[in-house]
């Protein structure tokens, strides 16, 4: 599961409430560049600059996103994707 004391400084802050389900994604240190993430939510979730993990860029802003979102989520294989909306 992914720590919060522990994600990247480059994902974008902040929160969103999307039908009335308020989250804020994002990436921690256990990122391995996999990029299921960014396959799964390429409007949220890209590689960061310094090409070396993935982040969350955008929070989501449809309830479609969200769905890639979460599915992003469920899919990372080293569990470093977390939603503390």
């Amino acid at each position: 599961m992914a720590e919060k004391e522990e994600k990247w400084e480059d994902n974008i802050g902040g929160s969103v409430t999307i039908n009335g389900q308020t989250v804020s994604f994002y990436v921690d240190k256990e990122c391995i560049l996999c990029s299921v993430c960014g396959d799964a939510a390429p409007n949220n979730f890209r590689m960061s600059d310094d090409e070396d993990h993935d982040i969350c860029y955008k929070q989501p802003d449809s309830e479609d996103e969200l769905e890639e979102c979460y599915e992003a989520l469920e899919n990372c294989p080293v569990e470093a994707i977390g939603d503390d909306g």
